[in-house]
């Protein structure tokens, strides 16, 4: 015996929840935010540091109270600081090497370093700029809501 359900005298509409749900932290325009970062402070409030260590971010601004652990920058600040250095270095060695007759032994004792100490030098500031980058967007980690 099948049970029937009761048959409804008005149908029921779904709404969605479209309230604007505003975080507990302060959330800056974009350029505070990515500039706070570059600088290695908290993008939300800029008045904490960002990082516990040279590339590790802390969980919580100890100020303010935003989750920065929660922004994962993984691959994109190694690959914007290799944009960034490559357009930095190579035309200088191409001038270098236009303008000197510097034996190629030598290029390479100048390039490499310059290109290593721009690379470490900028790596931990554009990491910086992305979190604050990634917290204005509101782009967490996957499996985070909000």
């Amino acid at each position: 015996m099948d049970v029937v359900p009761p048959i409804l005298t008005e149908p029921v509409i779904w709404t969605a929840d479209r309230a604007i749900k505003l975080p507990s932290w302060p959330v800056p325009s974009l350029l505070t935010a990515m500039l706070r970062g570059f600088a290695c402070s908290c993008p939300a409030c800029g008045t904490t540091k960002m990082f516990r260590g040279y590339l590790r971010v802390v969980d919580d601004c100890s100020h303010c109270g935003a989750p920065l652990g929660e922004y994962r920058a993984d691959d994109a600040p190694p690959y914007f600081t290799i944009f960034a250095v490559g357009h930095i270095v190579v035309p200088l060695m191409f001038l270098v090497s236009r303008e000197t007759d510097l034996s190629d032994l030598v290029q390479g004792l100048i390039w490499v370093p310059v290109a290593l100490g721009l690379t470490l030098g900028l790596l931990r500031p554009i990491k910086g700029a992305t979190v604050g980058l990634m917290l204005r967007l509101g782009m967490t980690k996957a499996g985070q809501n909000g």
